[in-house]
Protein backbone atom coordinates (compact mmCIF):
# COMPACT_ATOMS: atom_id res chain seq x y z
CA UNK A 1 0.00 0.00 0.00
CA UNK A 2 1.35 3.13 -1.19
CA UNK A 3 1.77 6.54 1.79
CA UNK A 4 -0.26 9.25 1.29
CA UNK A 5 -3.23 7.32 -0.36
CA UNK A 6 -5.78 7.56 2.31
CA UNK A 7 -8.89 6.13 -0.08
CA UNK A 8 -6.38 2.93 0.06
CA UNK A 9 -7.22 2.31 3.85
CA UNK A 10 -8.74 3.64 6.69
CA UNK A 11 -5.82 6.03 7.26
CA UNK A 12 -6.10 9.81 6.52
CA UNK A 13 -2.85 11.67 5.86
CA UNK A 14 -2.42 15.08 6.90
CA UNK A 15 -0.36 17.11 3.98
CA UNK A 16 2.29 19.75 5.87
CA UNK A 17 0.33 22.20 3.04
CA UNK A 18 -3.17 20.79 4.88
CA UNK A 19 -1.83 21.40 8.53
CA UNK A 20 -0.37 24.57 7.85
CA UNK A 21 -3.82 26.14 5.96
CA UNK A 22 -5.92 24.43 8.96
CA UNK A 23 -3.85 26.04 11.51
CA UNK A 24 -4.39 29.10 9.70
CA UNK A 25 -8.53 28.69 9.44
CA UNK A 26 -8.26 27.99 13.15
CA UNK A 27 -6.54 31.07 13.38
CA UNK A 28 -9.16 32.89 11.78
CA UNK A 29 -12.11 31.17 13.66
CA UNK A 30 -10.23 32.29 17.17
CA UNK A 31 -9.73 35.90 15.74
CA UNK A 32 -13.30 36.27 14.72
CA UNK A 33 -14.20 35.19 18.29
CA UNK A 34 -13.75 38.77 19.08
CA UNK A 35 -11.81 37.95 22.39
CA UNK A 36 -8.61 38.61 23.58
CA UNK A 37 -6.01 36.04 23.99
CA UNK A 38 -2.32 37.00 25.86
CA UNK A 39 -1.47 33.06 26.48
CA UNK A 40 -0.88 29.40 24.45
CA UNK A 41 -0.69 26.25 26.36
CA UNK A 42 0.16 23.41 24.19
CA UNK A 43 -0.63 20.06 25.10
CA UNK A 44 2.61 18.27 24.62
CA UNK A 45 3.55 16.49 21.80
CA UNK A 46 0.32 17.00 19.58
CA UNK A 47 -0.34 20.44 20.43
CA UNK A 48 3.47 21.94 20.06
CA UNK A 49 3.29 22.71 16.37
CA UNK A 50 0.00 24.31 16.23
CA UNK A 51 0.38 26.47 19.05
CA UNK A 52 3.82 27.57 17.35
CA UNK A 53 1.95 28.67 14.31
CA UNK A 54 -0.89 30.06 16.28
CA UNK A 55 1.94 31.94 18.29
CA UNK A 56 2.67 33.76 15.13
CA UNK A 57 -0.28 34.30 13.46
CA UNK A 58 -1.73 35.61 16.51
CA UNK A 59 1.14 37.20 17.91
CA UNK A 60 0.79 35.83 21.07
CA UNK A 61 4.63 35.27 22.73
CA UNK A 62 3.62 34.02 25.96
CA UNK A 63 3.32 29.82 25.74
CA UNK A 64 3.75 27.25 27.65
CA UNK A 65 3.12 23.34 27.72
CA UNK A 66 1.29 20.91 29.64
CA UNK A 67 3.24 17.29 29.35
CA UNK A 68 0.12 14.19 29.44
CA UNK A 69 0.98 10.59 29.03
CA UNK A 70 -2.45 8.84 28.59
CA UNK A 71 -0.85 5.37 26.96
CA UNK A 72 1.92 3.52 28.57
CA UNK A 73 3.23 1.67 25.32
CA UNK A 74 0.24 1.20 22.77
CA UNK A 75 -1.82 0.77 26.30
CA UNK A 76 -4.54 3.36 27.67
CA UNK A 77 -4.06 5.02 30.71
CA UNK A 78 -7.55 4.88 32.94
CA UNK A 79 -8.07 8.47 34.12
CA UNK A 80 -6.81 8.18 37.08
CA UNK A 81 -3.26 6.84 35.43
CA UNK A 82 -2.52 9.95 33.06
CA UNK A 83 0.61 11.10 34.09
CA UNK A 84 0.43 15.06 34.04
CA UNK A 85 2.85 17.75 34.90
CA UNK A 86 0.51 20.61 36.92
CA UNK A 87 3.08 23.24 36.59
CA UNK A 88 0.98 26.29 35.08
CA UNK A 89 0.00 29.19 36.63
CA UNK A 90 -2.87 32.06 35.45
CA UNK A 91 -5.02 30.26 33.22
CA UNK A 92 -8.18 32.08 32.33
CA UNK A 93 -10.73 33.17 30.05
CA UNK A 94 -7.40 34.98 27.81
CA UNK A 95 -5.47 31.39 27.98
CA UNK A 96 -5.54 29.07 24.74
CA UNK A 97 -4.95 24.97 25.31
CA UNK A 98 -4.60 23.61 22.15
CA UNK A 99 -4.08 20.12 20.87
CA UNK A 100 -3.40 18.96 17.45
CA UNK A 101 -6.97 16.56 17.28
CA UNK A 102 -10.06 15.94 19.62
CA UNK A 103 -10.74 12.43 19.05
CA UNK A 104 -12.70 11.25 21.96
CA UNK A 105 -12.40 14.64 23.66
CA UNK A 106 -11.29 13.17 26.94
CA UNK A 107 -7.36 15.12 26.69
CA UNK A 108 -9.71 18.20 26.90
CA UNK A 109 -12.57 16.85 29.09
CA UNK A 110 -9.77 15.93 31.54
CA UNK A 111 -7.90 19.57 31.19
CA UNK A 112 -10.97 20.93 31.03
CA UNK A 113 -11.91 19.85 34.69
CA UNK A 114 -8.73 21.50 35.81
CA UNK A 115 -8.53 25.03 33.65
CA UNK A 116 -12.28 25.47 33.18
CA UNK A 117 -11.65 29.25 32.57
CA UNK A 118 -9.25 28.39 29.89
CA UNK A 119 -10.63 28.47 25.87
CA UNK A 120 -9.76 24.67 24.28
CA UNK A 121 -8.67 24.56 20.57
CA UNK A 122 -7.93 22.22 18.10
CA UNK A 123 -6.71 21.88 14.99
CA UNK A 124 -8.80 18.61 14.14
CA UNK A 125 -11.78 17.19 16.07
CA UNK A 126 -13.54 13.92 14.97
CA UNK A 127 -17.75 13.69 16.11
CA UNK A 128 -16.98 12.32 19.63
CA UNK A 129 -14.69 15.06 20.46
CA UNK A 130 -16.48 17.75 19.47
CA UNK A 131 -17.99 18.84 22.26
CA UNK A 132 -14.66 18.91 23.90
CA UNK A 133 -13.31 21.86 22.21
CA UNK A 134 -14.58 25.45 22.11
CA UNK A 135 -13.00 25.74 18.36
CA UNK A 136 -11.66 23.91 15.70
CA UNK A 137 -10.68 23.97 12.37
CA UNK A 138 -11.91 20.97 10.48
CA UNK A 139 -13.96 18.26 11.40
CA UNK A 140 -12.79 14.69 10.50
CA UNK A 141 -13.81 11.07 9.67
CA UNK A 142 -13.40 8.32 12.37
CA UNK A 143 -10.21 7.36 11.14
CA UNK A 144 -6.82 7.01 11.85
CA UNK A 145 -5.44 10.34 11.35
CA UNK A 146 -1.37 10.09 10.50
CA UNK A 147 -0.07 13.68 10.67
CA UNK A 148 3.04 14.68 8.73
CA UNK A 149 5.32 14.11 11.81
CA UNK A 150 4.48 11.02 11.84
CA UNK A 151 5.20 9.90 8.64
Amino acid sequence: MEKGCPQMSDKIYISWEDFQNHSKCLAEKIRASKIYFNKIVAVSRGGLLPAGLLSYTLDIRNCETINMSSYDGSQMRSDEEIEMSKTLQDIDSHTLIIDDLSDSGRTFRILRKLYPQAVFVSVYSKEKGKDAVDIFAQEMPDKWIVFPWDE
